[in-house]
């Protein structure tokens, strides 16, 4: 049965280890539904995390492959349960003064921000 998986990838901070790790999901099949990256507290490691979905024993195997890979330190398939995913989005809303206060309202029940105008 296909879940999604949110795994976390800790590597060393070098010039084409991205590209590795990407690369062996693109081998396997997998398509890679988020992904972000960012040094960590210790500027020599960074933090790769990756949501993909596809089978328990399939995402297994994709794992050790991460592990044999030389720039990976550790790898983490952290449970739903534990983590909390958001989305996010940009969006440009032309008001005026009459519907600001409409608007404002949808946003904050969304949880929103308000950036104020950009010029």
């Amino acid at each position: 049965m296909k879940m999604k998986h949110t795994l976390a990838i800790l590597v060393e901070n070098k010039p084409g280890v991205l590209t590795r790790v990407a690369g062996l999901f693109s081998r396997r099949g997998f398509n890679i539904e988020s992904l972000a990256v960012g040094v960590t507290e210790n500027l020599d490691t960074s933090r790769i995390t990756i949501v993909v979905s596809g089978d328990d024993n399939v995402l297994e195997q994709v794992e050790k492959q991460l592990n044999k890979l030389i720039d990976v330190i550790r790898v983490s398939d952290i449970p739903p349960e534990d983590s909390v995913s958001r989305e996010l989005a940009l969006i440009k809303v032309g008001v005026d003064s009459t519907t600001r206060a409409e608007v404002m309202q949808i946003v904050d029940y969304l949880q929103g921000k308000d950036r104020g105008v950009l010029a």
